[in-house]
């Protein structure tokens, strides 16, 4: 028990590591920039423009401010560590075709201007983890979708064009997580984390491998032929 224990603490260790990696790139890029009085927005996205085609990677780890890194922060360790923790064996690969889709997505489709920030990575890992969780139909990954309609349901205010212009926000960069995340989470499906077995058939398979049920049939009389009895003929 103590070893079960030990691996599952383990485990919930190691799903922090890729989240808190990113976080810590994205407050050093912001630390580099105030301290040396530097802005590195020119890395970020720039629609159809070719100086903009780094940013299709770089712009996850630029905030305009301190402000916008805060909000960042904790939705990434809690639906980065969601993500490693329940998908593990293809988190690595959700994580990546995430950061490059929309990223590539907000290049293609976005207005004019630069578009920086974390917030399309949020949105895919949440919409991924809603969705994910339902079409699977395993019930540790149900709960885990519920949880995050509760905690980040509230996101979806973020792709309304009007809503985030107002609140000078990428709906754009949003849009793209949004889509990205629940396609990932149909066309990836079939791999990591599945159905799980029902109860009942696990019973039922129990009692048909249970040696107490193999009732021996009683041996059949043998057939024989006629025989002539002695001192009597026909």
């Amino acid at each position: 028990m103590n070893g079960d224990v030990k691996e599952e603490r383990n485990r919930l260790l190691r799903s922090f590591i890729v989240p808190l990696a990113f976080v810590a790139i994205c407050w050093i890029v912001k630390g580099v920039e105030e301290l040396f009085h530097l802005d590195f927005s020119f890395l970020g996205i720039k629609p159809l423009q070719a100086d903009g085609i780094p940013g299709i990677f770089l712009f996850h780890f630029l905030h305009g401010s301190w402000s916008h890194l805060y909000a960042n922060t904790l939705p990434i360790i809690v639906l980065g560590a969601c993500l490693y923790y329940f998908y593990r064996p293809i988190a690595t690969k959700i994580w990546l075709l995430l950061m490059f889709s929309t990223g590539l997505l907000t290049w293609c489709g976005a207005r004019g201007g630069i578009h920086i920030g974390a917030s399309a990575l949020i949105y895919g890992l949440a919409f991924f983890l809603m969705v994910s969780g339902f079409i699977r139909g395993n019930r540790s990954l149900v709960i885990v979708s519920l949880l995050v309609v509760f905690l980040y349901g509230s996101l979806i205010w973020g792709i309304y064009p009007k809503y985030a212009i107002e609140n000078n926000i990428s709906w754009e960069g949003h849009l793209a997580g949004f889509i990205m995340g629940i396609a990932l989470a149909i066309v990836y499906r079939k791999e990591g984390p599945q159905r799980e077995k029902p109860d009942d058939d696990e019973d039922d398979d129990e009692d048909d491998e249970d040696p107490y049920w193999d009732v021996p049939e009683p041996p059949k009389e043998e057939l024989t032929q006629p025989r002539y009895i002695k001192g009597l003929r026909r």
